[in-house]
């Protein structure tokens, strides 16, 4: 059987922004087996200076990533796209286990094969120190952002 992740290219905006807020959603989620289920096995990935490459190494990433990025919460916006590429900026909220929160900014790039799998995820990310007080994203950790929480435009982000 073979896996389908809708919805499909070639994307409309809609078909777009759809796949964003479900890849945002999934994110939040803070659970790297099912996020790993949107990327084909074979899917390759740049996110800082690190290299993945398939499932596994997704797992094994993400897994590392939010046992250091704590209460982790997430905004994606639809920046661009064309028939199989979107392209995102988003920002994320996170303290470390001392207690240091953070604002980190990026973009990605996302390449899907016609199953709607993520075949290529290229990630650059900064990292701004905030304080507690300066945090933008609130909402219940135990689900995705509610529909009426501020979105990254609306937030002068």
């Amino acid at each position: 059987m073979t896996e389908t992740r809708p919805p499909l290219p070639p994307f409309t905006r809609e078909t777009a922004i759809q796949k964003v807020r479900g890849a945002e959603d999934g994110w939040n989620s803070c659970d790297p087996h099912r996020v790993s289920l949107v990327y084909s096995p074979d899917s390759k990935w740049r996110n800082r200076a690190e290299f993945v490459s398939g499932r596994e190494e997704i797992v094994g990433f993400l897994t590392r990533k939010w046992a250091k990025e704590l209460d982790y919460r997430l905004i994606k916006e639809l920046w661009a796209f064309t028939d199989s590429r979107i392209a995102v900026r988003f920002a994320y909220e996170w303290h470390d286990d001392s207690g240091n929160w953070f604002r980190s900014y990026g973009n990605e790039n996302w390449e899907f094969n016609e199953n709607g799998l993520m075949v290529r995820r290229y990630a650059c990310i900064n990292d701004l120190p905030i304080r507690e007080a300066d945090r933008k994203f609130h909402w219940d950790r135990s689900g995705p952002r509610p529909a009426d929480h501020p979105g990254l435009s609306d937030l002068d982000l």
